[in-house]
Formats: C-alpha cells, sequence, structure tokens
C-alpha cells in the first residue's frame, strides 16, 4: 500500500480525536543490546515489537520489516514530482543500524520493500552497497508485495510470495479468513490520539488474537489510521493498537 507522506490517509479514513484507554502488556520486559524491550506473546511465539517499526524474533534470531518502499523519491521523480532523494539511504542506514544493533541472523521484509519493480536497479550506488552488505551479512527473504509482485533479484536475498516459518503465516497482505496466526504489512497503520489538545500521530502496529500488522518501516511513507474500514476488514473488530514506547508496550483498544 502506499500513502505519500504528509497526505491524508483517504476520504473515508476514521480519525479519533478523544482519548483511548489504553493499558500495558503485561509481558516480563527483556533486556538486551542497551534497551530494555517487552516481548509479545503470539501464534505460540514470543515476539518483541520495537519502536522502530520492525518485530524482533530473539528464538530465529530474526528482524521481520515491512513496506521499505525503497526508491520510492526516485519514482516520484521520473513522473516530474521532485522529491529529496535520500529515502533509500535513510531507511537502509536505520535498518542497517537495527540489524547490528540486534545482531540477527535472519532478515523478513514483508512485500513492498521496493515502491515498483525496477527500484533495486536505481538504487545509488551507497545504498547498493549498503544492501548488498546486508544480504550477504544474514539469510535475506523478501517476501512479494503489490508494488514488487516480482521480486527482487539483483540486491541479495531470497524471494517468496509468502512463508510458513515455525507455524506463522508471513506474507505482504492479511487475509481476513487466514486461520493461522499471521504477521503481515501494505496498510502503513499509524494511530492518531489527542493529547492535551494536541492531536498525534503515530506508526502502530494492529494486533488480534491471530493477526498481527506491521507499521512502514521506510523513510518516506505514509500511513492509515488504525480504525480505518480497510484495515478492519482484513483483521476484524477485536483489534489493539499497540505502541513500544520506552519500557513499554502500550495497548490501545480500537473502536471501529
Amino acid at each position: 500500500m502506499d500513502h505519500h507522506k504528509g497526505a491524508s490517509a483517504s476520504p473515508r479514513s476514521t480519525r479519533h480525536t478523544g482519548r483511548y484507554p489504553s493499558q500495558i502488556v503485561d509481558s516480563p520486559p527483556l533486556t538486551g543490546h542497551g534497551a530494555i524491550m517487552v516481548p509479545l506473546s503470539f501464534g505460540g511465539q514470543m515476539l518483541t515489537p520495537l519502536g522502530e517499526g520492525a518485530i524482533h524474533w530473539p528464538a530465529r534470531d530474526a528482524l521481520l520489516v515491512a513496506d521499505l518502499h525503497l526508491e520510492k523519491a526516485s519514482w516520484f521523480a521520473r513522473s516530474g514530482q521532485m522529491l529529496p532523494p535520500y529515502d533509500s539511504l535513510a531507511t537502509l542506514s536505520d535498518l542497517t543500524a537495527l540489524v547490528r544493533k540486534l545482531a540477527v541472523r535472519e532478515v523478513w521484509c514483508l512485500g513492498d520493500s521496493f515502491h515498483d519493480t525496477q527500484g533495486c536497479d536505481r538504487l545509488p550506488a551507497a545504498a547498493q552497497d549498503m544492501l548488498r552488505a546486508l544480504t550477504a551479512g544474514t539469510r535475506w527473504t523478501w517476501i512479494t508485495g503489490n508494488h514488487d509482485p516480482h521480486g527482487v533479484d539483483r540486491c541479495g536475498g531470497d524471494v517468496v510470495d509468502e512463508a510458513l516459518v515455525d507455524g506463522l503465516m508471513l506474507r505482504h497482505a492479511a487475509h481476513a479468513d487466514e486461520p493461522r496466526p499471521e504477521l503481515s504489512g501494505h496498510y502503513h497503520p499509524k494511530l492518531r490520539v489527542r493529547v492535551r489538545g494536541k492531536l498525534i500521530s503515530r506508526r502502530c502496529f494492529v494486533a488480534t488474537g491471530s493477526k498481527l500488522i506491521l507499521p512502514a518501516f521506510g523513510s518516506l511513507t505514509g500511513g492509515l489510521d488504525a480504525t480505518h474500514p480497510e484495515i478492519v476488514r482484513a483483521v476484524g473488530k477485536q483489534a489493539d493498537a499497540l505502541v513500544p514506547v520506552e519500557n513499554r508496550l502500550l495497548r490501545f483498544p480500537l473502536a471501529a
């Protein structure tokens, strides 16, 4: 899914301006890599939603990210809409720092990693070097998305449409009828809350007992309100927004 940074999500987007009731997820915190991280039990696995917008899967030494949208700025430039051409470098720098901090051995990219199928070829040399170092240094898997349906074959890593990993289904967009625990991206969810009279927007995870949607990791991505009807159709009405904050994982019940 693609939402231009700074643009409104959709004419149909539902925005909450009142306070959400919130609670802290009751899980023991884990201390490691210089930070306190709060794990979440999901599908029989312990996963850690990170403030950077990724999922750490300690049992597999794995990192999951969604919606990098690399080379989005250069895609817009081809149609005459000029944006600062640094989005890929910024995103890959953030991803490199996170891979190094957590010392993971696996990386799973849950689709729309490039803004279009030629994005890998347009990467600046420095970004290509950074990406190839990442794919060479880890077991890297690209899951295809709607922006990059044909995958990536020139930047390293393996390409699959979806994957079942230790009982968890990994794909780009959630399937409403999927009975197995499922992790996905696509919607770029954001939570909007009013705090002391000011409306604050923050990327979030959307979770139910069997579905977990990751926010967009890319630096040049907008967001869709977590209560948007498209997200509700994908995950159901009994969903929560999860927001990692320092040593806490805040849970906000979403009223569709």
